[in-house]
């Protein structure tokens, strides 16, 4: 693992349960304390936890969002397999709404690696300037106020720009899928700017890597049977996918990479 993914890894534990040890955690990742110590070291200076006797404890919320670096780093391998099962999904010429977020970016990326001729509308800088170079493309960039970190665009700009457009589909990043509360994201604005993209699409694809399954965060985005197709890496027989097939949803369960290292980021 990568010092990134570890660091990644390493945020995202100290956000679920509060507190972490060296100890356990050189064990697990098969480093030294040292190396660890210096991890935590790190995060300190992010103000992610602070370091305590033995270990660190967070500094906020369990139900926190981990930054996109964090995001991003971990599960990589993950997020590009599922992302290539949804771009299989897409049809040349056809018109796509793509979200913000690290599974989002990883669609992106495929769909450049393809060079496959769609029209974008996105309210992510970074999806849209990995598909800037795609001179058979066509990408829109919605208005509203930049979010720093995520680079994204929130806000009544966002949200109205979407009353313009008409997409057949809309590929939706989440931070929770749940049987009970279907799908939710941590940030109240962002939500509401997948809420306007979801108006305007006539398909909703779920992007969602299996630390997702099973989580409730803060904002609810929409039902489970609002959704068309949930693309995953997670276990069929996972509650809250069983939950989707009930609903009517797709639940397309791509085999993970045989050598990836699973974290639990979300």
């Amino acid at each position: 693992m990568s010092v990134q993914g570890r660091r990644a890894l390493i945020e995202q534990r100290v956000l679920d349960e509060g507190e972490i040890d060296f100890t356990s955690l050189a064990t697990e990742l098969g480093v030294s304390e040292m190396t660890i110590r210096r991890d935590i070291e790190a995060l300190e200076l992010k103000g992610v936890l602070r370091r305590v006797m033995g270990g660190a404890i967070s500094v906020g919320s369990a139900a926190a969002e981990p930054s996109f670096e964090a995001r991003a780093a971990l599960a990589a391998t993950e997020k590009a397999h599922i992302a290539s099962a949804v771009v299989d999904l897409l049809h040349e010429g056809e018109t796509v709404i793509i979200d913000s977020g690290s599974s989002a970016l990883a669609v992106a990326r495929e769909i450049r690696s393809r060079h496959l001729p769609l029209t974008v509308i996105t309210p992510s800088l970074l999806v849209a300037t990995e598909l800037s170079s795609e001179v058979d493309s066509e990408v829109y960039v919605t208005g509203g106020q930049l979010r720093p970190g995520e680079l994204s665009l929130i806000g009544a700009g966002a949200q109205e720009s979407f009353d313009r457009f008409n997409a057949s589909t809309f590929v939706m990043g989440v931070a929770g899928v749940d049987e009970g509360a279907g799908v939710t994201d941590y940030h109240y604005d962002e939500a509401h700017v997948k809420r306007a993209a979801a108006r305007s699409a006539q398909r909703i694809i779920v992007v969602a890597d299996s630390s997702k399954l099973g989580r409730v965060q803060l904002i609810s985005i929409a039902d489970l049977a609002d959704l068309d197709t949930l693309v995953t890496d997670g276990p069929p027989e996972h509650p809250a996918l069983r939950s989707a097939q009930s609903a009517g949803v797709t639940v397309i369960c791509v085999q993970p990479p045989a050598s990836s290292m699973k974290g639990q980021l979300t």
